[in-house]
């Protein structure tokens, strides 16, 4: 529980910060850090402790991050990475910022999840993707920004590095450098924080990571025999981003590590070269479940459920307004996020009724999906539609609607298609 809220509407220095915490508080009292680590491509059915897939990485930091914490399992993003990235960063749908697909600009008069963070410094460290200006992470009200403009790197290993607008070629491993510039980040603040870490790992291009980092054996280097069998790589990928993330809470103080909350997603499905159970075309790219069913987990300062799969519909919009809970300040009315902070200390159902996700293609065609607990219902972009009972066919092979519906089921497929009119209306 948070109990010392800071008043002020703008952010406060750190020494006014620190006389206030003094005047009014202990140590307990402050509100807590907040890491938020975003992984790039990666799928339920590449993550550990999820039931899609056969083949997992070893990643004993998220393992144990889920052992102390918390496992969503029904937490929807968008199918393409800066969807889903505005999403979380403006707390809204596609439909309300124009972000609906890859190489879209996010108007920079958007106010975003920083800017409501009162009090706290802010940084967003990594892949940023919704467009090409330099300047605009720290001008949308960013303290600070290091990383990847674009949606990948040509070699993980000779990239441009972005910060603060300054560009420069790092020959640094991509996902070291940026653990790098985080620890020095963190170790820079004397009040609490916001880290949006956003790694671009294990996204495209499939290669080699240090060997230091990953078990995946001694890999062959040539095109070859990664375009051959990509999945050991992408594995790779994924450890070596585990084992900077290890090494980036090592070099935490354990007083700023037992008062920083951990927010581990993926930003959408995993690519389908890699995708394991989900039929061809519906992974990255689809609004099928290998597309949008993404994995979430929180641990750390505040997460008294331990070790829990929770199975509560979760938006990546809703992302936006929980952090604000959690930093102390009031939540953001005009967005379509829902807080879940009450499911981080009881196990009530959370407050989202519907999950809903979208894609387009152009300015004239789009995907969307929608769906309860239960069901799932799609309206493709041809006029297309499909109905899934996800609780006995989570992998869709099904759809209702080729066959009459039940009395049950027409009552839900009535109830989504007019909820879903609400939302793209």
């Amino acid at each position: 529980m948070i109990l010392f809220i800071f008043s002020c509407s703008s952010k406060n220095t750190a020494e006014e910060i620190t006389a206030e915490i003094a005047d009014n508080g202990t140590e307990e009292d402050n509100p807590p850090n907040i890491l938020l680590i975003i992984a790039d491509d990666m799928g339920l059915d590449a993550t550990p402790n999820y039931p899609i897939g056969s083949v997992k990485p070893n990643m004993p930091n998220l393992e144990e991050f889920m052992a102390d914490g918390i496992r969503f399992t029904n937490v929807w993003a968008n199918p393409l990475c800066s969807p889903t990235r505005a999403t979380m960063l403006t707390g809204k749908y596609g439909i309300q910022t124009g972000i609906t697909r890859v190489g879209q600009t996010l108007a920079s008069s958007e106010h975003i999840l920083q800017n409501d963070m009162l009090n706290y410094s802010t940084a967003l460290i990594g892949k940023w993707h919704l467009s090409v200006d330099a300047n605009q992470p720290t001008a949308m009200g960013i303290d600070y920004f290091a990383g990847i403009l674009n949606g990948t790197v040509r070699d993980y290993y000779n990239w441009s590095l972005v910060e603060n607008s300054n560009s420069s070629t790092s020959t640094e491993y991509v996902t070291t450098k940026l653990t790098d510039l985080s620890i020095d980040w963190v170790n820079n603040q004397s009040y609490p924080w916001f880290l949006w870490l956003a790694y671009n790992a294990p996204h495209t291009p499939f290669h080699v990571p240090p060997s230091n980092l990953h078990s995946q054996g001694d890999l062959p280097t040539d095109q070859a025999s990664i375009d051959a069998n990509p999945l050991p790589y992408f594995l790779a990928a994924l450890e070596a981003m585990d084992s900077e993330i290890g090494r980036l809470l090592a070099n935490m103080t354990e007083e700023v590590r037992e008062n920083t909350v951990i927010i581990f997603i993926g930003d959408n499905g995993s690519p389908n070269q890699v995708a394991q159970e989900y039929e061809r075309l519906r992974a990255k790219g689809s609004i099928y479940q290998g597309g949008i069913n993404v994995p979430m987990v929180l641990s750390g300062k505040g997460i008294t459920r331990k070790n829990i799969e929770e199975n509560s519909i979760i938006n990546a919009t809703d992302l936006y307004n929980t952090i604000v809970e959690l930093s102390g300040n009031s939540e953001n009315t005009n967005t379509d996020s829902v807080s879940f902070k009450t499911l981080l200390g009881n196990s009530e159902t959370g407050n989202r009724a519907y999950g809903f996700s979208e894609i387009s293609y152009d300015d004239e065609s789009s995907d969307y999906t929608i769906r309860t607990s239960t069901h799932k219902y799609i309206l493709f972009s041809d006029g297309a539609e499909a109905l899934y009972d996800l609780t006995i066919d989570p992998l869709e092979n099904t759809n209702l609607l080729d066959n009459s519906l039940s009395e049950t089921d027409s009552t839900i497929y009535n109830d989504l298609t007019a909820s879903l009119q609400e939302v793209v209306k």
